[in-house]
């Protein structure tokens, strides 16, 4: 048992369910914000060291609220698009260690933000496109042959959009470190591309520690979750106060059509065995192979 099965076993109560819906509610509110008044968010919201250390300590939540879109499209794309992700790492995962992910990439975003600001004297003003980097990035390692279309047209697997924002992190962040050792000989040298650098290190690290850590999740898998699953409602329902006689059972959530008479369950055709889905998990599950049943 590591360190987060100790967490989740004792704290797993508190887990906020539904996190990226809350997100997603204040991403809402900041482009709502903006579209009123666009100093809004960067007068008294955007991360600011300088502005937390004479005192905004709200800033330390609010610069979430930034919109990743000024564009009503864009903003309908994004939350339909980040929604999904952080409903099927969270579906995945449980609800607490999506939390764990989530909130360590904002507390990793704030660390990266001090210490430039105490190292380079630079107020980075830090948006949030690493830690939904880190978020499609752990999407494309848990669900890598799920397809998405791109302009509605193009079929593109996870893994091959996750691989490309792979690589534009690492050039962004070789970028930097190049760029300032070049200028050292120069005046000034290239500070700001190593800030930049040095953000998109430390918040990378969320995602390499996940990348790290994810032998270890073998057991949230479809294949174990479903013994888990099926293991716990046997217990449930040889108790006498609960009826038994289900006909259908979700494979990762565990659901029957008991919990809920308009559920439907399909049998998926690509997982080796008779796993069943509820429609919310049947298209973001992953494949359960012959070596992982």
């Amino acid at each position: 048992m590591n360190w987060l099965d100790k967490l989740e076993k004792k704290f797993g109560r508190y887990a906020i369910h539904n996190l990226m819906y809350y997100v997603i509610i204040l991403n809402l509110i900041g482009f709502f914000l903006y579209m009123l008044q666009p100093d809004i968010y960067y007068k008294y919201l955007e991360l600011s060291v300088a502005m937390i250390l004479r005192g905004q300590v709200w800033r330390i939540l609010t610069f979430l609220m930034m919109p990743p879109s000024l564009s009503l499209i864009g903003m309908f794309f994004f939350c339909m698009l980040y929604l999904w992700i952080g409903q099927s790492l969270e579906n995945v995962w449980g609800a607490f260690r999506f939390n764990v992910y989530l909130f360590s990439g904002v507390i990793l975003h704030l660390i990266a933000a001090f210490l430039i600001y105490f190292i380079f004297g630079i107020d980075l003003n830090m948006n949030l496109i690493y830690l939904n980097t880190s978020l499609f990035l752990a999407f494309g390692a848990e669900f890598p042959e799920m397809e998405i279309m791109i302009f509605f047209i193009l079929p593109v697997k996870v893994k091959w959009l996750a691989i490309l924002d792979g690589i534009m992190m690492a050039v962004t962040i070789g970028y930097g470190f190049v760029s300032f050792v070049t200028s050292l000989g120069s005046a000034l040298p290239d500070t700001y591309s190593l800030a930049y650098s040095m953000a998109a290190l430390i918040a990378f690290l969320n995602f390499l520690y996940y990348f790290w850590n994810s032998r270890r999740m073998s057991a949230y898998h479809p294949a174990q979750i479903r013994r888990k699953s099926a293991y716990k409602a046997k217990m449930k329902h040889s108790s006498p106060r609960t009826p038994s006689g289900t006909r259908h059972r979700c494979a990762v959530c565990g659901r029957t059509e008991k919990d809920d008479p308009n559920l439907e369950f399909r049998f998926c055709s690509k997982c080796d065995g008779a796993y069943e889905y509820c429609m919310d998990h049947l298209y973001t599950h992953k494949h359960v192979t012959r070596d992982q049943s």
